[in-house]
């Protein structure tokens, strides 16, 4: 447990049941009434951005994320397999976890191009197009 006072920008809270991070927070101290802390927060699973405001000094639960490099492998049935580019473990991640995350992933290693095409020969006469 943490206060509002000790957040931090990159923070990830457990607020209602859900991960949201600390993308923004501003401690404000007005000259009549109490001081209090403006955030900006952001959904870890769904990527919604709200404005929530805390009383100074509240207490709030301090999410323990481990963050990882990973790197799309492939699909397989409804997960995803990913790969740790640090101990080369592949975890399968079901689909309803990746989210919205799904559509813009793309393979690891498949080319930008068409790979199975070659250019096309050049005019074998010689003539001078004008």
């Amino acid at each position: 447990m943490a206060t509002t006072n000790d957040l931090k920008n990159g923070m990830t809270l457990n607020l209602d049941g859900q991960l949201w991070g600390v993308v923004d927070f501003q401690h404000v101290k007005p000259g009549k009434g109490g001081a209090f802390v403006r955030t900006k927060l952001k959904n870890v699973m769904t990527g919604k951005v709200v404005d929530r405001t805390f009383n100074a000094g509240v207490k709030v639960e301090v999410a323990n994320v481990d963050k990882r490099e990973m790197q799309y492998l492939y699909r397989e049935g409804e997960d995803f397999v990913f790969m740790d580019t640090q101990d080369y473990d592949q975890p399968r991640i079901p689909a309803a976890t990746v989210g919205g995350a799904a559509d813009e992933e793309s393979g690891g290693e498949e080319p930008a191009g068409d790979a199975g095409t070659a250019p096309a020969p050049a005019d074998s006469e010689g003539d001078p197009q004008s």
